[in-house]
């Protein structure tokens, strides 16, 4: 008789409170995993409410109320800085290319592109940076220049550059950033203006050529991030213009 109370005692008990543990326990986990709302933006009007005091021998307590405005209202007031009639891109940075020259105005349209820096193209349906339009800049496909665009261009059509961050800036020590979005290889020479110009939105195009004395075009399509300001020096690179 003995034995077998010691045997409840020793194993059958433990093994009843065990498995409530377990039970309790298996209750606490489904309580904690719940599945998480997977959408990033917060709801319209994110709130935290507390536990109200359920005692009845206590006063209710009422539950505190965190709120928060939605996004975009009621908050502080940005101003974007005004535009002067003059802004023009002066500089060019894709650091994951190693790029990085200066933007000069073009000249003659019948002169062969100077070597060395990057241009800008005019046209009454492009703009520079932040005005809203298509800002187009151009270079050639060598060494210093946007020869690193042609030669990723050739590797699985460009898809490394998917995602690369360019950096623009402008007259009025302002810079702006764009992500590529797109790359188009061997694009008939005149075709090249037929999206750009038609386009009604803030983008950067790039463009270069696809080798020495060929006409079909790399062109490089980037939507815009952001815009800060920048320091003049940074703003301001010197040009060096040569004739190639």
């Amino acid at each position: 008789m003995t034995d077998f109370l010691d045997r409840i005692r020793t194993r059958v008990v433990p093994a009843a409170l065990t498995a409530m543990g377990v039970t309790f326990l298996a209750a606490g986990l489904l309580t904690y995993g719940d599945p998480v709302d997977a959408n990033p933006l917060p709801n319209p009007i994110p709130t935290a409410v507390g536990t109200a005091t359920t005692d009845p021998g206590l006063p209710a307590t009422p539950s505190p109320l965190i709120t928060l405005p939605p996004i975009g209202t009621n908050g502080p007031s940005t101003t974007a800085p005004s535009i002067p009639a003059d802004r023009a891109a002066t500089r060019i940075r894709i650091a994951a290319l190693k790029i990085d020259l200066p933007i000069i105005k073009p000249g003659n349209p019948n002169l062969h592109p100077p070597c060395d820096v990057a241009l800008y193209y005019e046209h009454p349906t492009l703009r520079q940076p932040g005005e809203g339009r298509v800002t187009y800049v151009y270079a050639h496909a060598q060494p210093g220049m946007f020869l690193p665009l042609l030669t990723s261009s050739i590797v699985q059509n460009g898809k490394r550059m998917l995602g690369m961050v360019i950096e623009i800036w402008t007259s009025d020590d302002q810079r702006f950033l764009y992500v590529i979005t797109e790359v188009r290889r061997h694009v008939a020479y005149d075709n090249v203006f037929e999206d750009p110009f038609t386009t009604r939105k803030e983008q950067l195009w790039l463009q270069t050529s696809e080798g020495v004395g060929t006409q079909p075009k790399l062109q490089i399509v980037a939507e815009p991030l952001s815009q800060e300001a920048s320091s003049g020096d940074a703003a301001h690179p010197t040009a060096r213009p040569r004739v190639c």
